[in-house]
């Protein structure tokens, strides 16, 4: 272990002599500036108040898996599709070893991490795994990215066999709130694909430690596929936001007759509703490159044109953001490494995936507009239509957009808007061009066709702007 350990420091040394720089370089770099809910509560800024549209990347297993040229590698192309927050495991598995072969913690105990004095990744006696942890979030922080770390995967305390204990637990979890309590570029997400419902005590615990302890780091829970935090923990003290997972199961597939199924931003609007009002967002829906349903790999795979309709439908419904995710990338493929639902793509190519590079149009087109007085308005839509016809709609004071992921025929309600006549714009998802439609009169009922044939992944933003 020591010999393969060391030479896979030296190779990885000359790698890093070329792409990167020290640690003690990137903690020059100036803090990235604290997350705060707006205040209106459905949305976040920046310290200064300026908006902050979360837009995330699931890179579960980056602390484990890469190298430090690899996250290097990674968040650097992250940051160039205009991704602003990763979401990683801090612990896959109690038993974790990241790259170099270093482990997480004494005899799989979450109260007792490994930790060594000093951090020179020089010295194979220093550098440790939290050192690791470390260096990337420096990294996160020289490329503009918040880490939204997920503390311990829920599959570790809900296993039959889990001998992780509460008292463990909150050890643990004082242990992360004292090393990490002056990263501005932290939030923490609680839970970890599991059932809110179950081990309240641990999860409670956990938030109630880190929100308590850093009350600067947003914090909320990441809960199990077609689940939402909101469902056992929205009242909690230490939850600032909801997050759900619409998970990866087609309308068809999905035996749960009381579920949202696809339909994403009835989440969303279910929460909008909800009081004390909490910002929301979907943080898993369904991967690119992934199964329909996970498990069958004979299955067609979710595509760009899928994550795209989740991400429209989700934040026009009122999300503060969107996580996108590939199979690829979430577990980080390596060459040798066994896959996982079906995936055989390396995350090197994965992370150019047609949707990766998507998806910063619904962020840019987002902030192009005054952002924080945006609300969900249906009432815009005179045709809504369901499942994957399903228009949705949001709007300002001066401007109002309508998402169709079909192509079909939109019909608005007009007058939602101020001004007596709108101009009217057609935004494409895929390439964040723009067509003009014209100037119309700003009352009755108006109809807007966009090019193309009437298919799934013809998808396009109707925008309507005050003249």
């Amino acid at each position: 272990m020591k010999l393969a350990k060391t030479i896979g420091r030296i190779i990885t040394l000359v790698g890093l002599s070329l792409v990167t720089v020290s640690a003690q370089a990137q903690k020059s770099v100036k803090p990235l500036q604290k997350l705060q809910v707006s205040k209106n509560q459905h949305y976040f800024v920046t310290e200064d108040g300026k908006p902050f549209f979360w837009l995330g990347d699931t890179g579960w297993l980056a602390f484990g898996k890469l190298d430090r040229d690899g996250i290097v590698q990674y968040l650097q192309d992250r940051k160039a599709k205009g991704f602003n927050v990763v979401q990683v495991m801090v612990l896959h598995n109690i038993n974790a070893v990241n790259v170099y072969g270093d482990k997480a913690l004494v005899n799989d105990d979450v109260s007792r991490p490994i930790t060594t004095p000093g951090n020179d990744f020089n010295n194979k006696e220093e550098y440790d795994y939290w050192d690791h942890v470390d260096y990337t979030l420096d990294v996160a922080q020289k490329n503009g990215i918040y880490v939204a770390m997920v503390p311990v995967w829920g599959t570790n305390i809900s296993s039959k066999d889990s001998k992780v204990t509460l008292a463990q637990v909150e050890k643990y979890a004082k242990f992360l709130a004292d090393r990490y309590k002056n990263r501005t570029n932290v939030i923490w997400l609680n839970g970890g694909d599991t059932y809110g419902d179950k081990f309240t005590d641990i999860w409670n615990a956990i938030g109630n430690i880190l929100k308590t302890n850093n009350p600067d780091q947003l914090v909320t829970f990441h809960p199990f596929g077609r689940t939402d935090s909101s469902e056992n923990y929205h009242n909690a003290s230490w939850l600032d936001f909801n997050m759900f997972q619409s998970g990866h199961r087609r309308y068809d597939q999905d035996t749960v007759k009381t579920a949202f199924k696809e339909d994403n931003y009835k989440f969303v609007h279910r929460d909008w509703d909800l009081k004390p009002t909490k910002p929301t967002l979907d943080g898993e829906p369904s991967y690119e490159g992934i199964p329909h349903g996970l498990h069958d790999t004979l299955q067609p795979k979710w595509n760009a044109g899928d994550v795209r309709r989740y991400g429209y439908w989700s934040v026009f419904a009122g999300g503060a953001g969107y996580t996108y995710g590939h199979n690829a990338v979430m577990q980080m493929f390596r060459k040798g490494d066994n896959p996982a639902y079906g995936n055989k793509e390396l995350w090197t190519s994965a992370i150019n995936a047609p949707g990766a590079g998507q998806m910063v149009y619904i962020k840019k087109l987002m902030l192009e507009f005054p952002y924080l007085e945006r609300v969900p308005d249906q009432s815009l839509v005179a045709n809504q239509g369901e499942k994957y016809d399903y228009l949705i709609a949001t709007r300002g004071k001066n401007y109002a957009f309508i998402y169709t992921y079909t192509g079909r025929k939109i019909a608005v309600n007009m007058g939602k808007i101020a001004g007596n006549k709108v101009t009217a714009t057609w935004y494409n998802p895929r390439n964040g061009q723009k067509t003009k439609i014209g100037t119309f009169e700003n009352k009755g009922i108006k109809e807007f066709q966009s090019s193309g044939k009437k298919e799934d992944g013809n998808d396009w933003v109707l925008i309507l702007k005050s003249k």
